[in-house]
């Protein structure tokens, strides 16, 4: 997931959002891709180490390592669910005795979220030919928290989205549409919130290398905490990332990627005023099962 640095009436008062694709960051950028099954065999597990948590191109883990992992279901209907899991610190961070929220709530300070659990279940079929996945799915992001303030919005979140994998020799990717049923992880009159993106991926056929690029969009409906500053001018921004791929063979691989953001520095922030969609590196490695 996720980031948001917003008022103390939002628990995203520190961050918002990427997954493997950023997600994963982001979260990819969606958490364990949906578009990346098993052939064979219905069930596949994945654990991976990362050296910062980017979903969406924002830190979730205020710069540092974070463990992940989850696993897939899918079945040859094209039924698919999983689970995917991830270290963070941003609902925390949020309070933190040297963040803005702990200043405007003194005696909530000590508020405990430190781990993303995320739900998707969908449905995934080549309709279009082979090779072109159409994918429907719902995906639940769950944040177990304590010591959240009364006046904190929830920053459990679910979202819909629709996709489209391509493949073109060795040009594979999707475009994908993300949409917010609920509020948008702790931004107070956010629902209605989307994230349209595209990734793409292209095998080089040496050494097992594979480049890949991503964009995305990330708009935040609403109006929060009736100021009169809207999130579309303060919270939305683009985000991207550019990497290379290595295949170890075995199910270990490893990646190098450069990801960035032009999100508003005053809208996405750490306790210690760094821009959480500053760019950067990152280095991961990942085994699947």
């Amino acid at each position: 997931m996720k980031t948001l640095r917003k008022k103390a009436t939002s628990v995203a008062a520190v961050a918002l959002l990427t997954g493997l694709a950023s997600a994963s960051v982001f979260a990819a950028d969606t958490p364990t891709n949906p578009e990346d099954t098993s052939a064979s065999s219905p069930i596949a597990a994945n654990v991976t180490v990362v050296n910062d948590y980017r979903y969406r191109g924002i830190s979730q883990s205020n710069f540092k390592p974070a463990i992940q992992g989850g696993f897939d279901y899918a079945h040859e209907s094209g039924f698919y669910i999983g689970n995917w899991n991830s270290s963070i610190s941003w609902i925390s961070d949020a309070y933190s005795s040297t963040g803005s929220s702990a200043a405007s709530n003194p005696t909530r300070t000590s508020v405990s979220s430190s781990i993303e659990m995320d739900f998707y279940a969908g449905f995934k079929k080549e309709l279009l030919g082979a090779g072109f996945a159409s994918d429907l799915g719902l995906l639940q992001y769950y944040y177990p928290t304590s010591g959240l303030p009364n006046n904190a919005v929830n920053p459990n979140t679910t979202e819909v989205y629709a996709a489209q994998n391509f493949t073109a020799g060795p040009v594979t990717g999707f475009v994908k549409f993300s949409y917010a049923l609920t509020n948008t992880f702790g931004n107070a009159n956010s629902r209605g919130s989307y994230y349209p993106d595209l990734t793409v991926n292209y095998d080089t056929g040496v050494w097992g290398l594979a480049l890949n690029g991503h964009v995305g969009y990330q708009y935040i409906a609403g109006t929060p905490g009736g100021t009169t500053v809207t999130n579309s001018s303060l919270y939305t921004y683009t985000d991207w990332k550019a990497g290379i791929t290595k295949d170890f063979g075995g199910g270990l691989s490893g990646s190098l990627a450069y990801v960035g953001t032009n999100a508003n520095p005053s809208g996405y922030y750490s306790p210690q005023g760094k821009n959480l969609g500053k760019s950067t590196g990152l280095v991961s490695l990942t085994k699947t099962f």
